[in-house]
């Protein structure tokens, strides 16, 4: 059995253009006095990380961890779920997630995907310089508007497209691994690994590369109707990055997983600060520990009713109330540990 570490905070939801939120040294000092004891940062922002000069410089990234190590915090991951993204893009999306790249990327899907895979390569070069041995992110998607099988799909669609976002990946992977860094991705909605099927065809597809593994976050399963708690026990070697995230489902005569098109508040299946949605954090803690997973437990706020502010006030205490301190002491080993063959026969008459 492991403790988990934490509390952490994934600072993408919380960047803003007024202070503390736009800067690394005021996000935290915020994080801090909160209570978070770690941060997992977005790379798409040089106000917190130029991701390409992390890559080339180990004094820049030294710099960046004596900040943040002044105020008592530890990088839990960086985040490259942006550029994840990116290295694999159905063209039905390409126009809405151009919005993510620099403008003389845009309208050119080959340059964007080019783009997103230095990008990658980068991060795993600044993990490396940063003493970090897990990386979190998004494996992009090619297959994601054929989830429902109508109208029907042609024979070998979908294992050509998981042949496809391995061939993209396996050069990131290559990266990773000789950086001695694990690639986490986040199970999420809009992505070709979304559950654990489409987990366990990636890694086949990648021959199970070694630096594939998985970032927990069960707000994603509780919208899929998945068992997330069963996820666990399939998949824990695999599990080394946490997402602390809650959410709800309440279907409805009018509504279900596919949500009518609506937005956010008004959908089936939706996120909510954690301990307000129906995610049984206290059996995820429970399982987590008990398989030895070596992870942070980070949040990530997300809500459609609750401020930001306030979901942060409330995550530290909320992830420290549920970490488990893993024994180390049977609780009843008072009987002692040594071996007496001669008492043991007697015990059992023989």
């Amino acid at each position: 059995m492991k403790t988990i570490k934490g509390p952490g905070i994934f600072f993408a939801q919380f960047m803003d253009d007024k202070p503390p939120f736009n800067s690394l040294e005021g996000l935290c000092k915020w994080a801090s006095e909160l209570g978070y004891k770690g941060v997992q940062i977005p790379t798409t922002d040089t106000r917190l990380i130029d991701l390409e000069r992390a890559a080339e410089s180990q004094t820049y990234c030294d710099e960046i961890k004596g900040l943040i190590g002044s105020y008592g915090l530890e990088i839990t991951e960086l985040s490259t779920h942006i550029q994840g993204q990116l290295v694999a893009v159905h063209p039905a999306h390409d126009i809405m997630f151009d919005v993510f790249v620099p403008d003389n990327l845009k309208g050119n899907p080959k340059a964007r995907t080019e783009w997103a895979i230095r990008q990658m390569k980068h991060a795993a070069v600044a993990s490396m310089h940063l003493g970090l041995k897990t990386h979190a992110t998004f494996s992009g998607s090619l297959l994601w508007p054929m989830v429902h099988p109508w109208p029907q799909q042609p024979k070998g669609l979908v294992e050509m497209g998981f042949r496809e976002l391995a061939k993209r990946w396996l050069p990131i992977l290559d990266t990773f691994k000789n950086n001695g860094v694990d690639v986490c991705y986040e199970v999420h909605p809009v992505e070709d690994i979304h559950d654990g099927d489409t987990f366990e065809r990636f890694l086949a597809a990648t021959g199970n590369h070694q630096a594939v593994n998985i970032l927990y976050d069960p707000s994603h399963f509780v919208l899929q109707q998945l068992d997330y708690i069963k996820y666990i026990d399939h998949y824990h070697e695999f599990i080394k990055a946490f997402h602390v995230k809650d959410s709800e489902f309440n279907p409805s005569g009018k509504k279900g997983t596919f949500g009518g098109y609506n937005d956010w508040r008004d959908r089936a299946g939706r996120y909510r600060s954690p301990g307000d949605g129906q995610v049984d954090f206290k059996t995820i803690f429970t399982k987590l520990t008990e398989y030895g997973c070596d992870v942070w437990a980070v949040l990530e706020w997300e809500c459609v009713i609750k401020s930001p502010e306030q979901g942060a006030r409330e995550g530290a205490p909320f992830i420290k109330h549920h970490i488990i301190e893993a024994t180390e002491k049977a609780f009843d080993d008072f009987a002692g540990g040594d071996v007496d063959d001669e008492q043991l026969r007697t015990i059992l008459g023989i």
